[in-house]
């Protein structure tokens, strides 16, 4: 099955790639190398009470407006809980 090229996203597993601001930021203001410019910002998360459900949900979301529906979809969602950010919660 197709599936963009990593590295991925480890909150929301966007590739980055895929990220029109290149990823997000460190506190220096460096590229962070693991989440993208949506979910990380001078080193913090951008939505940093969100939970792991309203994580699949947003990205759920995303994908029904990029008319991404069914298989496809949940195929890029349910491995969401197996990036570093949901690891150990």
């Amino acid at each position: 099955m197709f599936k963009p090229k990593g590295p991925y996203c480890q909150s929301c597993g966007m590739p980055l790639s895929k990220d029109k601001e290149g990823g997000g930021t460190e506190p220096d203001g460096a590229r962070s190398s693991e989440f993208c410019s949506h979910c990380y910002k001078g080193g913090k998360f951008t939505l940093p009470d969100l939970t792991m459900d309203q994580m699949i949900e947003r990205v759920h979301g995303k994908m029904s407006k990029m008319r991404i529906r069914g298989f496809l979809a949940r195929r890029f969602h349910e491995d969401i809980p197996n990036l570093k950010r949901w690891v150990n919660r």
